[in-house]
């Protein structure tokens, strides 16, 4: 663990970096500066006697002779330049004595670093992803294969330092290994082995029954007339969420494109009935959505693993409309019907009505509270009906299906050259040429189904899922020599397409691969920045967001539904989401600075978030509009990925904030330093039980502890400022009411002091110290996250030095993230095996 912490550690101090300080003829060596600094400010405290913070320094001394000495080199110029050390208490150097054993350290460094590098760590084969395989299994056979499910068995994937992507992590079982051969079988046979159909016809417009609870009321009012959606299908209790059809329970008869006429109407919209009891913004029209279900994999009535929307589209208030949606279905799969931005909790909305509204309806006699009938009779409960369902399929593709195209080709399945074929999709699955290894098998495969007796196309089918279980598709195989230095071109190829695009190279960047031009210095930066302006990059920037920012949590550890009900019935996660995603793409489009991601005048919001911000937008904004640019040069409250709800919501742990656990987040995730765990025998921080403490006093009484002072002292200044968030990132200047009635709700109190010295009073100021003193620690932190995401491997003190070098060509362009991101893409650590 030491090991890795240099990242964080390591520091390209601006002070100095390409500043030379000239030394005197009569200047003492960098051996002598260092051992002098050493002796006069550390060695009292980190000698072999003392060793406080488990640092001992007595035996450093240069030239640096190994790996552990380059670390300890690296943290030392970390404590010296964030003035950490020595602490303020102490002695302090003069700043001509810091800028000089920073330097000597530095030119140590530098001497060491060809004896070093030699040791650098090879990045270990690694398998796909499961979102590289669903994005590589899409690319191969043309078409989304989400509605599948092809991974949802699949074990969860691990993490190193929460990217996705690390070889040593990314483990193969025997049970993934099964699951890759089910997964296979399935993907093929539905696709390619179905039988060839025409199109059918099935009309629905009675008998709608529904969840057990809504039977009774549907029955009474509408004798099933109607199929009713009365709430969002992400709520607690689940009463009218999913409108299935109940004579299409058999589901489509084979894999295809349907098309589903839905004769459907928005109702009471305009109701006058408290809109708080609903939990949404009755203005937005009603959106209509459908997903997949499957009775064969659970409760139709409730949500499904498979389920991705398929369609969707506003509803008309005025009257029954008829509108067509053309979707994908699998086999066996029925549409089930959704309402996105419905109302939170119908069932809790139906008794609030019953109770409060009880004087306005003629029927006074009810079967119970959560009885909706009278409400469905004489009230206004907001809803969609529908009324009339015509599907219609398998719909005929001119030319071949989708995947027969991209399998076999235009022609489709010929007999005569089925080995060709598979030959050819086998070369494109591989991402290389093949081997004669790699063709046997094949061949083998296939002649042993014909001699079968099996038909010549079932043959072929069954060669195509060995190569989909074959380890030249499931793993980033390397045709590089162990010997070599850098990879190949098609190695490098592939590296690059999954690091960039999480799919499969494609014809321009296999065409530089042929030619091995990809090899060359300027044929690479032109194909990654080719890439970085392809719609495709989209894969690279949420999946290294997932992993950086740790985004791929958001949601992990939910915050309590009665108190944050606007998370749930807005779906705020996926808006916090998008709001980071976007952000990152307009640095991308523009080559932004990457300081302004600690801090920024803008950022991208929907209606929903200039909500939850209380941005003047939330006036004009509609849900239809989507994300806008916004600015922010009037709120201090936002700004950069600090003052981003999703950030803000991760890092909190769902039921209350708390500077330790925020602060470990901004050290770890912006700084790049990771705080080692506390002893198993300090006593965890006491909660809150009587109310009458803040976070804060709890932190002064637990650091009182000097084991725990030590570390605390360094994060909780990084996380006091973010106390003026609450858990999913909503602006406060107090913690919630304490209980006892007659105690006001405490003031948050933002302020805090750095190690080093530096203060701070507010968010904004917090943010302000962190661009001036810790920006370059924030540099580094994410030129190695990027290095790590797109090698598949933690970056080692070896990588140091080409770290330093990206650095530098960084700060020469102005912080630009495209051309943080070439320079990283096209380094010598990613080039290397």
């Amino acid at each position: 663990m030491r090991a890795m912490r240099w990242v964080g550690l390591a520091v390209a101090l601006a002070a100095t970096a390409g500043t030379d300080i000239a030394r005197a003829e009569n200047a003492p060596p960098p051996a002598e500066v260092v051992g002098k600094f050493l002796e006069s400010y550390c060695l009292d405290c980190h000698d072999s006697t003392t060793k406080k913070g488990k640092r001992n320094l007595e035996g450093f001394k240069l030239p640096l002779k190994s790996v552990a000495d380059l670390i300890s080199t690296r943290e030392i110029i970390d404590q010296i330049t964030l003035k950490e050390m020595p602490p303020k208490k102490a002695d302090q150097p003069t700043p001509d004595e810091r800028l000089a054993v920073v330097h000597a350290l530095k030119q140590g460094a530098t001497a060491a670093r060809g004896e070093i590098e030699s040791s650098a760590p090879h990045t270990a084969m690694r398998r796909l992803t499961s979102r590289e395989y669903e994005n590589a299994l899409a690319t191969l056979f043309g078409r989304r294969v989400d509605t599948l499910g092809l991974t949802a068995d699949f074990p969860k994937e691990k993490t190193s330092q929460h990217i996705d992507t690390i070889g040593q992590t990314l483990v193969t079982s025997g049970f993934l290994l099964d699951q890759y051969f089910q997964s296979a079988n399935r993907l093929v046979e539905t696709r390619l082995g179905k039988p060839v159909l025409q199109p059918q016809q099935w009309h629905f417009n009675g008998h709608f029954v529904q969840y057990e609870e809504l039977q009774s009321p549907h029955k009474d009012v509408f004798n099933y007339g109607f199929l009713n959606i009365y709430e969002q299908p992400n709520t607690d209790t689940r009463q009218g969420g999913y409108a299935h059809i109940e004579d299409f329970l058999q589901g489509v008869p084979v894999s295809g494109l349907y098309d589903i006429d839905v004769e459907a109407q928005a109702m009471h919209r305009n109701t006058h009935y408290d809109p708080a009891i609903f939990g949404i913004d009755l203005s937005e029209p009603f959106i209509l959505g459908i997903v997949p279900g499957d009775i064969t994999k659970g409760h139709i009535h409730y949500p499904q693993p498979i389920e991705p929307l398929l369609a969707s589209a506003p509803v008309p208030d005025e009257r029954l409309t008829s509108q067509r949606f053309r979707v994908w279905l699998e086999a066996g799969q029925t549409p089930r019907f959704i309402f996105p931005n419905g109302p939170y909790e119908s069932r809790a909305a139906v008794v609030t009505i019953n109770q409060r509204y009880k004087d306005e309806f003629k029927e006074k006699v009810l079967r119970s509270e959560v009885d909706r009938g009278r409400i469905l009779r004489e009230g206004e409960l907001p809803h969609i009906r529908i009324s009339n369902i015509n599907i219609r399929g398998p719909v005929q593709e001119q030319g071949g299906s989708v995947e027969e195209v991209a399998v076999f080709g235009k022609a489709g399945f010929q007999a005569d050259h089925a080995l060709d074929q598979l030959f050819a999709f086998a070369e494109k699955a591989y991402r290389h040429p093949l081997t004669d290894a790699e063709r046997e098998p094949i061949r083998t495969m296939y002649e042993k189904r014909v001699e079968e007796k099996a038909p010549p196309r079932q043959a072929a089918l069954d060669a195509l899922k060995l190569i989909l279980c074959s380890p030249s598709f499931l793993y980033l195989s390397e045709t590089t020599e162990a010997s070599a230095k850098t990879l190949k071109p098609y190695d490098l190829a592939s590296r690059l397409s999954f690091a960039l695009w999480a799919a499969p190279p494609d014809g321009s960047l296999l065409s530089a691969a042929k030619s091995s031009k990809l090899t060359q210095p300027e044929e690479l930066k032109k194909q990654v920045q080719r890439m970085l302006t392809d719609e495709r990059i989209g894969a690279f920037v949420n999946g290294f967001l997932d992993s950086w920012l740790n985004l791929r949590d958001l949601g992990s550890q939910p915050p309590p539904r009665e108190t944050n009900r606007a998370y749930y019935a807005e779906d705020l996660p996926t808006s916090m989401k998008t709001e980071a995603r976007l952000f990152f793409r307009d640095l991308l489009k523009n080559n932004g600075s990457v300081a302004q991601f600690l801090d920024a005048d803008y950022t991208f919001v929907d209606k929903k978030l200039a909500k939850l911000y209380d941005l003047p937008e939330q006036k004009t904004l509609r849900l239809a509009d989507g994300f806008k640019k916004v600015s922010l040069q009037a709120d201090a409250h936002r700004g950069g990925l600090l003052g981003m709800a999703g950030v803000l919501t991760v890092s909190a742990n769902g039921v209350e904030t708390s500077p330790v656990t925020r602060g470990v987040w901004v050290s770890e995730n912006i700084l790049g330093i990771y705080p080692p765990p506390p002893p198993d025998d300090v006593p965890a921080i006491e909660a809150d039980v009587s109310g009458a403490t803040t976070v804060r006093d709890r932190l002064t009484k637990h650091r009182a502890d000097k084991i725990c002072a030590e570390c605390h002292h360094k994060i909780d200044p990084l996380g006091f400022s973010l106390e003026s968030f609450d858990p999913i990132g909503r602006w406060r200047g107090t913690y919630p009411k304490l209980k006892k009635k007659d105690i006001p709700a405490p003031q948050i109190d933002a302020s805090g002091e750095f190690p080093s010295g530096e203060t701070y009073q507010d968010f904004a100021g917090f943010k302000k110290v962190i661009c001036e003193t810790r920006q370059d620690l924030f540099l580094r932190h994410l030129i190695a996250q990027v290095l790590s995401y797109s090698t598949g491997r933690l970056m080692e003190p070896a990588d140091s030095f080409v770290i330093d070098d990206i650095q530098e060509k960084v700060k020469k362009g102005n912080l630009g993230l495209t051309t943080l991101l070439v320079e990283c893409l096209t380094s010598e650590t990613f080039r290397s095996r």
